[in-house]
């Protein structure tokens, strides 16, 4: 490591497991103090101890936008500041057979937590950074957000939303030396989905995802499975001064499934 984040203090929503975790093991090995908020009281609590007086962790709901101020205000009277803000946590909603089967009765916790948390949470932390020479903003997008398909619909509609946010906000708060920059992840394994689904449906969405994977296989010009570090790598880059030059991205790391499709090749004769 070589400590690219010195000196700075980073809050990490959804931090405890998952995507969230990845990155403050990395934000942290690279120098960073970093507040952690998460509804897993036991995992959150278990991160911080394992990394150390660098990492702080609260228990914090971002469906509740009180809570998403709340971190910031830990970061900065905890750590004396905020350097960079990445808005992380997320939820699937529910898995249906069809989106006609859909109530849309997750409607408003999907878009409370992917929405309306990441909008809190940039709001929150650029009002510190406009007052302290600007800072870098980071939000969790995926390519279900960029790419059309099939399946958890408020979810994709939720990240598209995460997406055109970012790209907004970027251009506003661009006067303050505030970048604000958004990742899309795909074909990361994680959690999120499973969280939604026990018993029965559990057991359907493992075939699914089964499915889906060798599908995904087949359609990544990578072959290679994408991992948290390669996500956590991604966010290292928009949270130091390698990105200064950069805002209002969406950068994908999902070996290169949104470019397109892989061109079946000919064999070679003779």
């Amino acid at each position: 490591m070589t400590g690219e984040l010195a000196g700075k203090v980073a809050v990490v929503t959804g931090g405890a497991s998952g995507l969230g975790a990845g990155l403050v093991r990395r934000f942290a090995a690279e120098g960073a103090k970093v507040v952690v908020g998460d509804i897993d009281t036991e995992a959150g609590a278990a991160l911080a101890r394992e990394l150390g007086d660098s990492v702080h962790f609260l228990a914090a709901d971002v469906a509740d936008v009180a809570q998403v101020t709340g971190l910031v205000n830990t970061a900065v009277e905890r750590f004396g500041g905020l350097h960079v803000m990445v808005n992380n946590a997320g939820v699937s909603g529910r898995m249906h057979r069809s989106f006609l089967d859909d109530d849309l009765a997750d409607f408003d916790q999907v878009m409370h937590i992917n929405v309306r948390a990441v909008m809190a949470g940039t709001r929150d932390a650029a009002r510190h950074m406009a007052e302290h020479g600007g800072g870098s903003i980071i939000n969790l997008a995926s390519i279900g957000g960029i790419q059309a398909g099939g399946g958890v619909m408020t979810y994709r509609a939720s990240k598209a939303a995460v997406i055109q946010f970012t790209k907004s906000a970027a251009i506003e708060l661009a006067h303050w030396e505030i970048r604000v920059n958004a990742i899309a992840p795909g074909n990361i394994r994680t959690a999120i989905v499973r969280k939604s689904a026990t018993g029965e449906d559990l057991r359907r969405l493992e075939e699914f995802e089964a499915r889906i994977r060798e599908q995904m296989r087949n359609d990544r010009p990578l072959k290679r499975e994408g991992t948290v570090d390669d996500v956590a790598e991604a966010a290292l880059y928009l949270a130091t001064d390698r990105s200064r030059y950069v805002t209002g991205t969406v950068l994908p790391v999902d070996g290169g499934t949104v470019a397109g499709k892989v061109i079946a090749r000919k064999p070679k004769s003779g």
